[in-house]
């Protein structure tokens, strides 16, 4: 049974302002939410961090590949109006959040679709909530996307695609998948997103044992 529901985003109306974007509620079937979230990996140090980090498992595993799919693909090119064929993947996983995540950005131009997929369950903070921005101010805001467990976003990354959101601290789940300009795109982000894991991970058994 797929776990993701693909007729949701075909159905989805695709927003044009302030740039192209969409959001899907419970993408993630919640029939089988509780199994993907027992397992989402273990992640004890807040930042990106790539799958070849994590221990890719069971549930979580066989959601990562549909997402990585033609299926899942060719519903992102017909709403968005764009050919991915041949176009890089680019996964990275979040278990938890900083205080200081969460800065107004656009994603860099290598990336041309963002996809956010949240695994936490209701959302009751006010901080840690993204924000589609019309401009680089945090309060502009066009609409405000809780991570609530299931809920997708997806947007074309443009020189204006402005986003952000309030400072939170704690455990946030996310998954981002990119469609990227080139291999060596990828090469060198999971290299850079592997370096700060490993750096996050000696500084926390550094402070253990203290």
């Amino acid at each position: 049974m797929a776990l993701l529901d693909i007729d949701k985003l075909n159905a989805a109306p695709l927003r044009r302002e302030p740039y192209d974007y969409l959001v899907v509620e419970n993408f993630v079937k919640p029939e089988v939410f509780g199994e993907v979230s027992r397992d989402f990996p273990s992640m004890d140090v807040p930042g990106s961090v790539p799958p070849s980090e994590l221990d890719i498992h069971g549930r979580f595993a066989e959601m990562l590949a549909e997402m990585d799919g033609p299926a899942f693909r060719q519903a992102v090119e017909a709403k968005f109006g764009i050919d991915l064929g041949g176009k890089p993947t680019m996964f990275t996983v979040r278990g938890r959040c900083r205080a200081t995540d969460g800065k107004i950005h656009t994603d860099s131009k290598s990336k041309i679709i963002t996809v956010l997929l949240y695994m936490n369950d209701d959302w009751d903070a006010d901080g840690g909530r993204l924000r589609i921005l019309n401009s680089d101010d945090l309060n502009d805001v066009a609409a405000e996307v809780p991570p609530n467990g299931g809920t997708l976003l997806i947007f074309r990354r443009s020189d204006t695609s402005y986003h952000g959101h309030e400072p939170f601290e704690g455990k946030r789940r996310a998954i981002q998948m990119n469609w990227v300009t080139s291999g060596g795109v990828v090469a060198w982000e999971q290299f850079r997103h592997r370096l700060s894991a490993m750096s996050k991970k000696r500084k926390a058994a550094a402070v253990e044992r203290m």
